[in-house]
C-alpha cells in the first residue's frame, strides 16, 4: 500500500493505504461533498462535486485520484467554490424541487448541499420531460423527475446484488434512470430488497410508505393493533434521536409505541425462537435422510424471490419453515380468534421490520387466510422513525417498558437473527449436544459472523462432518450457487442475506456506511451476551406452545413451500 505524505490546502498529511485523495482529504478533517461516491462501491466519479486543483491548476475529482508522495491541491479555492455551486445549480435545474412535501426532505443530500454552498436561487429552466412515478412495487417506489444521476442505485443493484435491474436509459439531457425498456419495477425481476433506496441521495427512489395506514388502524376503536419488533430495529431506532448506533433501545421504543396508541407490542425474537427450533429439527431430518442439500435458510424473503426469479431449482432446498415474522404472525393469528370473537374487536397486526421485501413477504398469497393477510401491515424502521416524529416523542429521554408477554421473550439466539450469520449460528447452538458455556463460545469464535462475502465453517455433529456457509448480498450468493452447479463446493447448511452485514444493514434501516452497521451488529451481541438464556429450546413458552400445538398443527401452521403445483 502507498505511504506519504500529502499537501492538503498547505497542511501536511500523512496517507498510509487510503485509496484515493477524498479519502486523505477527509482525514485531513475537511469533509469533501460528493454524491455519486459510496465506501462500499466502485467510483464513479460523475458528480463532480469532490474536485481539487493542483498546483498547476488542473482539476480532478479527489474520489477517483490515487494519492502520491508530494501531491499538493487545493480543495476550497474560488473557482472550486464556483464550480460547485454552478454544478448544485445545474442539478436543481433539472430536479423536482417541491421539498416542501418531498418525503427526504431534511434527509436530501441535494437539499443539504444546496444550503451549504448558499444556493439561493436557480437562473437555469428545467425543460426536460416528466416522468410517471412508479408506484407499482410493495417495496419500493420511484420518483424519475427527483433522479440527479449519481449512479449510487445502479451500482448497489449491479455490484452488491447482482440483479441489474436498474441502468441508465437515454442519452444528454434525456438522460435517466429506469428498469430495461423503462418497465415498472413490478414488470422486473426486483426482488424488493430496497438497497437501491437506501444509497439513494435524494427523493428519486424511497420506501412505500404505509404509515396512513397505520395511523387509521391505531385511532379505529374497532382494531386491536399489535405490533412485533424485529431483533435489527431495536440497535437501529434511536439513531434519529441521538441514540448511539447499536444501543438497545427497545425498552424506550416499547413505550414510545404505547404513547401512540399501539395496544400491544411484542418482540420477533419470539418468533425466531419458533423458526430456530423448527428449522433445526428440519435440518437434523435432511442429514439422517441424506438431504437435499444444501439446506437454505428461509428467513430472507428478498432470497426467496431471487430463487424464484433467478433458480426455481433450488426452491426445494429452502427450509420449509416460515420466516420469524410469519411463524409470528400464524401464532397470533391462531391464538387471538377467540380473543376477537369474545370482544367483537378486529386484531390488527403491524410488523416493524428493518427490511423492505418485508412487505413483498407480507402480500404474498402463502400467507394469506380467508382473503386477509397474517400480517396486516409492515413498516420499515424509517417509516416507524416518522410516525414518532410526527407525535413529538422524544425517544431518548422516555422511561423504560418491556415488550408484553407472553409474546415478548426470547433467547440470545433470536437476538442475532438480525446479523449475517446469525440464523446458522442459532441452528447449530440447537443441534450441537454439547450445551456448555465453553460450547457457546466455539460456535461464536467459529467463523460464521461478520460481513465477509461468503464465511465457511465445519462442525463435527455427531461423527459426521458439517459444512456451513453464510452470504452476504445476492451477487455472492450467484457466485456460490455457480460453485455449486459446477460441483466445487459442497455445503449442509446455507444461511443466505440479501443485505449486506444482514437485516442491520436492511433497505428499510436509516443509511448507514459500513462501519454503523458493525456497531449495529455489536449491539445485538451484547444483547445476546446479557440474554437470560441462549439457546432457543431454553424458551419456556416456546417449547410448551409447540408441545401442545402437536406435530400436525405445528406443521400447518409454521411451514410454507414456496413450490409452486
Amino acid at each position: 500500500m502507498a505511504k506519504g505524505f500529502m499537501t492538503i490546502d498547505g497542511q501536511r498529511v500523512a496517507f498510509d493505504g487510503e485509496k484515493n485523495v477524498l479519502a486523505v482529504i477527509r482525514k485531513a478533517g475537511i469533509e469533501m461533498p460528493t454524491f455519486c461516491y459510496h465506501s462500499d462501491l466502485s467510483t464513479y466519479g460523475a458528480c463532480r462535486m469532490c474536485l481539487v486543483e493542483d498546483e498547476r491548476g488542473k482539476l480532478d475529482s479527489s474520489c477517483s485520484m490515487e494519492p502520491r508522495d508530494g501531491l499538493s491541491v487545493k480543495t476550497n479555492s474560488m473557482r472550486l467554490l464556483k464550480h460547485r455551486r454552478t454544478i448544485l445549480e445545474l442539478m436543481l435545474a433539472s430536479h423536482d424541487c417541491d421539498c416542501t412535501v418531498c418525503p427526504k426532505s431534511g434527509k436530501c443530500r441535494l437539499q443539504e448541499l444546496a444550503q451549504q454552498f448558499g444556493v439561493r436561487r436557480v437562473r437555469f429552466k428545467d425543460t426536460r420531460e416528466r416522468h410517471e412515478i412508479d408506484d407499482s412495487s410493495d417495496c419500493v417506489w420511484r420518483d424519475p423527475n427527483k433522479c440527479i444521476l449519481c449512479g449510487d442505485c445502479v451500482r448497489v443493484c449491479e455490484e452488491i446484488q447482482g440483479m441489474n435491474i436498474l441502468d441508465f436509459v437515454g442519452r444528454g439531457a434525456q438522460m435517466t434512470v429506469a428498469p430495461a425498456f423503462e418497465r415498472k419495477l413490478s414488470e422486473t425481476h426486483c426482488v424488493g430488497c430496497g438497497q437501491c433506496a437506501a444509497v439513494c441521495t435524494t427523493g428519486a427512489i424511497l420506501v412505500n410508505n404505509q404509515i396512513g395506514k397505520a395511523w387509521d388502524a391505531i385511532h379505529d376503536p374497532s382494531k386491536r393493533v399489535v405490533v412485533q419488533i424485529a431483533p435489527a430495529v431495536r440497535v437501529a431506532v434511536g439513531e434519529a434521536f441521538g441514540i448511539p448506533a447499536g444501543e438497545n433501545s427497545l425498552d424506550k421504543f416499547v413505550t414510545a409505541l404505547k404513547l401512540i396508541g399501539v395496544d400491544e407490542v411484542y418482540d420477533t425474537i419470539f418468533g425466531a425462537d419458533f423458526t430456530t427450533v423448527s428449522e433445526a429439527e428440519e435440518f437434523k431430518q435432511r442429514l439422517a435422510n441424506g438431504g437435499p442439500f444444501p439446506m437454505f435458510t428461509s428467513c430472507c424473503p428478498a432470497w426467496v424471490k431471487y430463487l424464484e426469479f433467478e433458480n426455481p431449482k433450488y426452491l426445494k432446498n429452502i427450509s420449509t419453515c416460515k420466516s420469524p415474522m410469519q411463524m409470528f404472525a400464524a401464532i397470533l393469528r391462531d391464538q387471538y380468534a377467540a380473543k376477537d370473537a369474545a370482544d367483537g374487536r378486529t386484531t390488527f397486526h403491524i410488523a416493524i421490520m428493518p427490511c423492505t421485501a418485508k412487505k413483498m413477504e407480507a402480500n404474498r398469497d402463502e400467507f394469506k387466510h380467508d382473503g386477509r393477510p397474517d400480517v396486516d401491515l409492515v413498516l420499515t424502521t424509517r417509516e416507524i422513525i416518522d410516525m414518532l416524529r410526527e407525535t413529538g416523542i422524544k425517544l431518548g429521554e422516555l422511561e423504560l417498558e418491556s415488550p408484553d408477554l407472553p409474546f415478548g421473550m426470547g433467547s440470545g439466539a433470536s437476538m442475532i437473527y438480525g446479523s449475517s450469520g446469525g440464523v446458522a449460528e442459532s441452528v447449530v447452538r440447537y443441534c450441537v449436544p454439547d450445551k456448555s458455556k465453553n460450547a457457546l463460545r466455539e460456535i461464536e469464535f467459529m467463523g460464521l459472523r461478520g460481513d465477509g462475502c461468503i464465511k465457511e465453517a465445519t462442525l463435527n455433529l455427531d461423527g459426521q462432518e458439517i459444512r456451513l456457509a453464510v452470504v452476504n448480498g445476492l451477487g455472492n450468493a450467484r457466485k456460490l450457487l455457480r460453485d455449486i452447479d459446477e460441483g466445487k463446493a459442497f455445503y449442509h447448511l446455507i444461511e443466505v442475506m440479501t443485505c449486506q452485514g444482514g437485516c442491520v444493514g436492511g433497505g428499510g434501516q436509516p443509511q448507514s456506511l459500513r462501519v454503523t452497521k458493525q456497531e449495529r451488529r455489536d449491539g445485538l451481541a451484547r444483547a445476546d451476551h446479557s440474554a437470560p438464556f441462549k439457546r432457543a429450546e431454553r424458551n419456556p413458552v416456546v417449547m410448551q406452545m409447540l408441545e401442545e400445538m402437536g406435530e400436525e398443527k405445528a406443521h400447518r401452521l409454521l411451514h410454507v413451500s414456496y413450490i409452486k403445483e
